[in-house]
């Protein structure tokens, strides 16, 4: 009898194991499908760098279709772009937990399972398509050193339009990790940026302003073709139209070279009082390199534009005289001498009078950017404007100074030696962000007869003060949206400096200047997040090694020795009071 009660108390733990077992691993089953279905994360970094911002969930949730987002960061690379691929994937899984299934992500190789016959039309494809490869040289353990083409890039695909996104960020300035970082902490602001602009019904419409020597032609065909991607422009000659229609979303004022009459000066403040938005970059002395070249020396001349009266209204004054930057500035080729067979022997020798700013500002616009190159650029001084607020995105150097006008530019000054301290006027502000509800100039200035002529005729009222807030950035130098020409290659890309074969963040500077101005849904707001690359403390770990080891090993095999010795401590009472 006691034999088939402790057969049956056998039987009956056995079968309590079994039906235990089955309910924990339903529980893990379930537990695993809901984790694919909603997956969550903690960001414990101090700057919040893996956590989506407001703008971008708010864009994700407006999605109505879905997105397909090729990845070509697929197969065997390095370390970096395995860092590289990783982080890409877990951002757009963050996209993912926003958007749901309105997110699909493909990691590709576009070469898998490709004969060289067949890569070659493939490269061609993507090529179109702005995508171009990166030629890595990796090591295999099997077959030694090789040549792999890599393309960190990214094509977004969204109601039949597609954008590429470039993942890997190549700053002159930065050592391989720092470019890394900083691709990292793009990836937000770039996927979000694609999938805004395929979003979007229609291109936003801006005006480049003309009929005042302004800057067009060779010179502006890199700006002026990368606009036309994402913009809708209008060349709009001020003089010849009555007025600004508020339909443009921005307008261009670049390098005019001819003063402006009240009467244009009074359709751009019209058309700020309506809302508009303005990027200017303004040149307030003549300087001739022509004439540096011919004769070794020039006197800047005064455009006399008469703008000067407008901005100070709305906060800032141009000053006229030059910027002179010693720790910053962009090198040109001098003669030094001849060769041997009569020709000019050049040398690049650093000319004061070309600064590179190097952004500091935790504003987006220049948040993370490369060092931005200006050529006779002037200095901005911000004055007392009412109801704006006044943001400054580019400073010159530590080691810098002003020359008033009249300014004689002489290439004799690179014979001197100069020392930092001879320039003590240390960081001259060379762009302003200017934000708020403008004030006209034109306030009590106005015949009756002309506004009753203004309304009558042109069925337009005068407006003293802007309808809401708006915004204008102002950019003292006229050659920053610049590309420089090549007989052999035609037009450079804006900012390329040919002399050092380096290319400068020009490009993308005016690229988030205007997209700051036109765009209201705050996406731009991603590039502010900050970029720590924290580096070990070899002093420190050295010292504090030991008590490191200790808490590193000592403390989690402590951790579970406690923990056995609770479980056995607890399992022997039980069985001893069975």
């Amino acid at each position: 009898m006691a034999t088939n009660t402790s057969a049956k108390k056998t039987r009956s733990q056995k079968r309590q194991s079994i039906i235990r077992i089955i309910i924990m691993a339903a529980i893990l089953v379930c537990i695993n499908m809901i984790a694919a279905f909603y997956h969550y994360g903690l960001d414990l970094t101090k700057e919040k760098r893996f956590t989506l911002s407001e703008p971008t969930k708010k864009l994700l949730r407006k999605m109505d279709d879905v997105a397909v987002i090729d990845v070509y960061l697929k197969g065997k690379f390095p370390a970096g772009f395995q860092r590289l691929a990783a982080s890409t994937r877990e951002r757009l899984q963050s996209f993912k937990d926003v958007a749901g299934n309105k997110i699909v992500v493909r990691f590709i190789d576009p070469f898998e399972g490709k004969t060289e016959e067949e890569k070659g039309p493939i490269f061609q494809q993507l090529a179109a398509k702005d995508i171009n490869g990166v030629n890595l040289q990796t090591r295999d353990e099997e077959e030694g050193y090789a040549e792999k083409i890599i393309f960190p890039y990214a094509l977004v695909k969204y109601k039949g339009r597609e954008m590429p996104v470039r993942l890997l960020e190549n700053n002159k300035g930065f050592n391989p990790l720092q470019n890394l970082g900083t691709s990292e902490t793009l990836l937000e602001y770039k996927f979000a940026n694609a999938l805004n602009t395929l979003m979007q019904p229609a291109k936003p419409e801006i005006a480049y302003i003309i009929g005042h020597g302004e800057s067009i032609g060779w010179n502006t065909y890199d700006l002026l073709t990368t606009l036309t991607d994402k913009y809708k422009v209008d060349t709009f000659d001020l003089a010849a139209n009555m007025y600004i229609p508020n339909y443009y979303k921005a307008i261009i004022i670049n390098k005019p070279t001819e003063p402006l009459d009240d009467k244009e000066k009074f359709k751009i403040d019209q058309y700020v009082m309506g809302g508009g938005h303005i990027l200017w970059a303004i040149d307030q002395l003549f300087t001739p390199m022509d004439s540096l070249n011919a004769g070794g020396t020039f006197m800047t001349l005064d455009y006399d534009l008469g703008l000067d009266d407008q901005l100070f209204k709305w906060g800032v004054r141009i000053n006229r005289d030059v910027i002179e930057d010693l720790q910053q500035c962009l090198p040109i080729p001098v003669q030094v001498g001849l060769q041997g067979d009569n020709r000019p022997q050049l040398q690049n020798m650093p000319w004061i009078y070309y600064p590179v700013f190097t952004p500091t500002s935790s504003h987006p616009i220049v948040k993370n950017l490369n060092a931005i190159m200006g050529r006779f650029v002037n200095s901005i001084d911000t004055v007392a404007a009412p109801g704006v607020k006044k943001t400054i995105l580019l400073q010159s150097s530590q080691y810098s100074r002003v020359e008033e006008f009249p300014v004689r530019i002489s290439l004799s000054i690179l014979k001197y030696p100069l020392t930092p301290d001879m320039f003590k006027k240390p960081y001259r502000t060379a762009a302003v962000l200017l934000e708020g509800k403008f004030n006209s100039i034109f306030e009590h200035r106005l015949a009756p007869s002309f506004l009753h002529i203004l309304q009558d005729s042109l069925k337009r009222q005068y407006k003293p003060v802007s309808d809401s807030a708006t915004s204008m950035i102002v950019i003292s130098d006229g050659d920053i949206m610049d590309n420089d020409f090549s007989q052999s290659q035609g037009p450079m890309e804006m900012g390329y400096w040919k002399y050092i074969n380096t290319r400068f963040s020009n490009k993308e500077f005016i690229l988030n200047c205007l997209e700051y101005l036109t765009d209201p849904s705050g996406i731009l707001e991603a590039r502010a997040k900050d970029l720590v690359i924290r580096k070990l403390d070899n002093k420190r770990a050295t010292q504090e090694k030991v008590k490191w080891r200790i808490v590193n090993i000592g403390i989690p095999v402590a951790l579970v020795l406690l923990f056995a010795s609770a479980f056995i401590f607890f399992r022997k009472r039980r069985y001893e009071k069975k």
